[in-house]
């Protein structure tokens, strides 16, 4: 029983963005049957699930304050937020095009810090916002400088947000996924040289599964993270210290 109520996040409403495929997809799943009320935005849904789902261009601050509006008169308070909505573009020569820039900048980042704010307003007293980084706001990868620029924007936002919203009691950190199979690291799990490179960097010998973010996920939306605010976890399969 103890343990249960550690745990427990039931009831609570938890907002997810970029929850329509993927990480975000895999979350809203896990946390309905952990009987969260669960609040999904994205620009459009496949899946039909037992949530509230608002379509929103997350990169545009007005149709995200017309969605908090809605959010707002439906449940008046909120007590957990992810930000999982973000893209990964390949280029063959990602330093020549701008767009590419703006585009993963607005939408990893960007973003991230307008949801944010307007969430923390709905939070009372208490809450949790957790942003999905990636081991690229850490470590160089090739040919995709923009979004290893917006993961450790996003990477840092969080403890800026840690630092000013703490006497809110609002707490953030930053969930790291390795490589989880999924639709962006589809092109490297088919490649087989790519995916053995990759293979040799985990500890645990396995490409991660979206599912592995559940655990860390209920973990720090419940109260038993509630004395940690402006920390790094790692979902990696030990990639991220692993030397010779």
């Amino acid at each position: 029983m103890y343990v249960n109520n550690l745990f427990n996040i039931k009831d609570k409403k938890i907002i997810i963005t970029g929850s329509n495929s993927g990480i975000g997809l895999e979350l809203s799943r896990s946390l309905i049957k952990l009987n969260a009320s669960v609040i999904r935005i994205d620009l459009k849904f496949y899946s039909k699930l037992n949530t509230t789902d608002y379509v929103c261009d997350l990169r545009n601050k007005e149709e995200v304050l017309e969605i908090f509006k809605k959010i707002k008169k439906k449940f008046r308070n909120i007590e957990g937020l992810i930000n999982c909505a973000g893209i990964s573009i390949n280029l063959t020569n990602p330093y020549e095009d701008i767009n590419y820039y703006e585009n993963t900048l607005s939408s990893n980042l960007k973003s991230a810090f307008i949801v944010t704010t307007e969430a923390c307003k709905m939070m009372r007293k208490k809450g949790s916002v957790i942003n999905i980084t990636s081991l690229g706001a850490e470590q160089a990868f090739p040919m995709n400088p923009a979004y290893q620029l917006s993961k450790a924007g996003l990477r840092q936002l969080t403890k800026a947000f840690a630092r000013d919203y703490s006497k809110f009691g609002i707490r953030f950190n930053n969930l790291c996924p390795g490589y989880i199979k999924s639709k962006m690291t589809l092109r490297s799990y088919k490649d087989p040289i790519a995916k053995k490179i990759r293979l040799e960097r985990m500890l645990l010998n396995r490409w991660g599964k979206s599912s592995d973010l559940v655990g860390p996920a209920v973990f720090l939306l419940s109260e038993a993270s509630s004395y940690i605010t402006g920390t790094d976890i790692y979902v990696d399969g030990g990639w991220i210290v692993k030397g010779i």
